[in-house]
């Protein structure tokens, strides 16, 4: 049986790349705007996410510097927020980022490919390389 409530799945990427220097693509107007959605642009607080002309809108609801954000959608009201946590307790120059997020469960491998394609652009961008 079907659910018709997003369900919560987490995806890991590990890559070599500077925690700081990534901490500020997930967290900034520029930074996301680069990699994660067509335009950003921050108001007031409140993120203003906009892809192929529609606009979704969030405020960051929990963050530890170069370690974690959450951001909480303002227009959903269950399973309503996506995260980035940056793991870099590795020994090596490894870091694991974390992200979290929601999806139907027939739209998760949809949503798990738009993020393996955001995240290639992103590691693209910080001349970061994935570790297999």
């Amino acid at each position: 049986m079907k659910t018709h409530c997003p369900i919560k799945y987490v995806l890991e990427y590990i890559f070599i790349a500077s925690p700081k220097f990534l901490y500020n693509y997930l967290s900034t107007e520029d930074g996301l705007s680069e990699w994660f959605a067509d335009k950003v642009i921050v108001k007031d607080n409140i993120f203003h996410f906009y892809w192929n002309g529609s606009e979704e809108k969030a405020i960051i609801s929990e963050k530890k510097d170069k370690e974690f954000i959450r951001f909480k959608w303002l227009d959903k009201e269950i399973n309503n927020f996506f995260e980035f946590e940056i793991d870099s307790s590795s020994i090596n120059s490894e870091i694991t980022l974390v992200v979290t997020d929601f999806a139907l469960e027939e739209d998760i491998k949809e949503s798990e490919m738009v993020w393996n394609a955001a995240i290639n652009k992103l590691l693209r961008i910080i001349g970061g390389k994935l570790v297999n």
